[in-house]
């Protein structure tokens, strides 16, 4: 599959890539772990692309069952991008935490030292996605933005 083509919304998608620190972020992380070099010749927005899901697309995943590991690879890519901007923001090393059930349930957390910066609940994690790249750059840094806050407020705890 190759993606060297570009259409006027692929042009656009880019141009929000390229202007979202976080949004770059994740495209980082994603080839970041990538051991065989397989995204190598992709585009940033098809790399980014499997965490877009529309509402019609959910429901036709159905929440039975358990999580398939590419799901949760990209449930962990997204709190990376998160933990790796606040570390970039604040200079606190970050560590991601996910707890998943295999129904689909769990918990994200990313904390510094003894500072929990952001506890997110995880439901119907089989779902995991957002409905378009804007919604997904503005979650991301609504996260992030909030993570910062917490650690600017009470920073000395995460040097404990």
């Amino acid at each position: 599959m190759t993606t060297t083509e570009t259409t006027p919304q692929s042009t656009d998608i880019q141009e929000l890539i390229n202007s979202t620190p976080f949004l770059k972020e994740l495209v980082r992380q994603v080839r970041a772990h990538d051991a065989y070099g397989s995204y190598r010749n992709w585009s940033d927005e098809l790399i980014i692309k499997p965490l877009v899901v529309t509402k019609e697309q959910k429901k036709k995943i159905s929440v039975e069952g358990e999580v398939d590991p590419i799901t949760k690879s990209r449930i962990a890519t997204f709190y990376r991008a998160i933990a790796s901007r606040i570390e970039q923001e604040t200079g606190l090393l970050s560590q991601v935490v996910i707890d998943l059930s295999h129904e689909g349930f769990g918990w994200a957390l990313i904390f510094s030292g003894r500072l929990l910066l952001v506890s997110k609940t995880l439901r119907d994690a089989q779902r995991f996605g957002f409905e378009s790249f804007e919604k997904l750059a503005a979650e991301g840094d609504k996260i992030v933005n909030s993570a910062i806050e917490l650690a600017a407020k009470h920073g000395e705890i995460a040097q404990l």
